[in-house]
């Protein structure tokens, strides 16, 4: 893993998770086969998640999907519903991550924003290409619209957020919703969104290209692997920033990282 040298202004406990990375020789993620990328991430998040803080309820389901169940996992919090609901998309560019890498947050977000989170566990690339975590995220976001009593909710207070490759699920759930006449999600959750997918040439992926754990070579193995060779990259449900129509969308919170590719 190659550190870049100039850190100014990174947060000083970034700086430090990178130095111990550095030490420990851990691989970078283009390196691996997409099973020893997952088991890496999965060990490394349980060295720094530490323990679940408890909300007042957590279920796991299994519901119908377009090729089978998709597992998701309900967090309740505290008090009387009918809650808002926020439907969660883990990121790990579509190849890496699971619902227990979401945990932490999940819980956070329950307990804070006293909603009811939904977190989903989309089928992923290499063995699922694109677009079958499109097509599991909506089929979740559906099912919570259509059953959100079911989980005390409220269907007409849904909102949909993710991180990196799940902020671009998030987006384009938004975009489908709207094409297919939904009414929900009415807001959108986008933490340092991929959503530009068909090009690696941006002032951002190479200004940090290598030094700050995600390299550029990493992007672009996710990119081979959640795409067919030769598949069309630019079609909205792929890179949501490309559509050409982005109007009578749900509002955005768009919350972005100063040293990110």
């Amino acid at each position: 893993m190659v550190v870049s040298k100039d850190k100014t202004g990174l947060d000083p406990q970034v700086a430090a998770l990178l130095k111990q990375m550095v030490q420990m020789k851990i691989p970078e993620l283009h390196t691996l086969t997409p099973k020893a990328a997952r088991e890496l991430f999965d060990g490394a998040a349980k060295m720094v998640l530490g323990k679940p803080e408890k909300v007042s309820k957590v279920e796991d389901l299994k519901i119908p999907g377009p090729r089978g169940q998709i597992p998701i996992r309900v967090y309740t919090p505290e008090g009387k519903g009918p809650f808002p609901i926020f439907v969660y998309y883990h990121g790990g560019g579509f190849v890496i991550g699971n619902i227990q890498l979401g945990d932490n947050l999940c819980r956070a977000i329950a307990n804070r924003a006293f909603c009811v989170v939904v977190s989903v566990e989309y089928r992923l690339a290499p063995e699922h290409k694109f677009p079958a975590a499109v097509d599991d995220s909506f089929a979740a976001s559906k099912w919570v619209a259509r059953n959100a009593a079911r989980i005390n909710g409220d269907p007409t207070r849904i909102a949909v957020g993710g991180d990196s490759a799940g902020g671009n699920l998030s987006a384009v759930v938004s975009l489908r919703a709207r094409d297919e006449g939904e009414n929900f999600p009415i807001y959108q959750v986008l933490i340092y969104p991929a959503t530009q997918l068909d090009t690696h040439t941006t002032g951002s992926i190479n200004e940090f290209a290598e030094g700050y754990f995600l390299t550029r070579a990493d992007m672009i193995w996710f990119g081979d692997q959640y795409f067919e060779k030769g598949q069309d990259r630019r079609v909205p449900y792929a890179s949501p920033l490309l559509s050409p129509d982005l109007s009578n969308l749900p509002p955005a919170l768009i919350i972005t990282a100063g040293f990110d590719p």
